[in-house]
């Protein structure tokens, strides 16, 4: 993850920090978040990324009117999570609405939750931020409406607000509320039996 001029890399095993740091340490701060930098000093079997971080602020937080009523459901209610087996699985997984632990705010059409969003609490303070559309009802502001719901309770909750984005479509809806992008994220899947740490 970078923000600024700071990055923090992380590993799943010692072994694998330790060629973490032995290999990046020597790249600039802003090629950690470039693919084809790391591609080049690493055994990478899996990229995801890189992803924009925006945060933000209480006074920055531009709320959107909301056109339809936007319910509040339980995390893991059995309603939203029909919307997110309803999309394709890289959509839910990009989403993380399953992960949820605030409550969900959801648009409807019917019967049917069309479009969500709610908080992951992480440490320190920070709410980082899960929305999904259906595909068939994208593009007409739902998104907005239900993370600014779900950005005003984690105001309200005293939390920083975090929304990781790729698509284009996503980013623009964290500019829409206010979010700054102020990072960058990039998450990989190396050849373990690549890897060489110093003997």
């Amino acid at each position: 993850m970078v923000l600024g001029d700071s990055a923090i890399v992380t590993a799943p095993t010692d072994r694998a920090a330790q060629v973490l740091r032995r290999v990046l340490g020597g790249l600039p701060t802003s090629a950690l978040a470039s693919p084809a930098a790391v591609r080049a000093v690493l055994p990478v079997n899996e990229v995801l990324g890189p992803a924009v971080l925006g945060y933000l602020s209480r006074d920055g937080f531009r709320p959107v009117p909301a056109d339809r009523s936007v319910e509040r459901l339980a995390p893991g209610h059995p309603d939203l999570m029909a919307l997110v087996k309803s999309v394709p699985p890289e959509d839910a997984g990009e989403s993380a609405m399953d992960e949820i632990t605030s409550a969900a705010f959801v648009v409807r059409k019917g019967a049917d939750v069309v479009a969500a969003a709610g908080f992951q609490a992480w440490p320190a303070s920070a709410a980082h931020l899960c929305v999904l559309t259906a595909p068939g009802e994208r593009g007409r502001g739902l998104a907005r409406q239900v993370a600014s719901a779900a950005v005003a309770q984690a105001l309200a909750d005293g939390l920083l607000p975090q929304w990781r984005a790729r698509p284009t479509a996503s980013r623009n809806a964290a500019r829409a509320l206010g979010f700054r992008e102020l990072g960058s994220q990039l998450s990989l899947r190396l050849d373990q039996e690549e890897l060489r740490p110093n003997d």
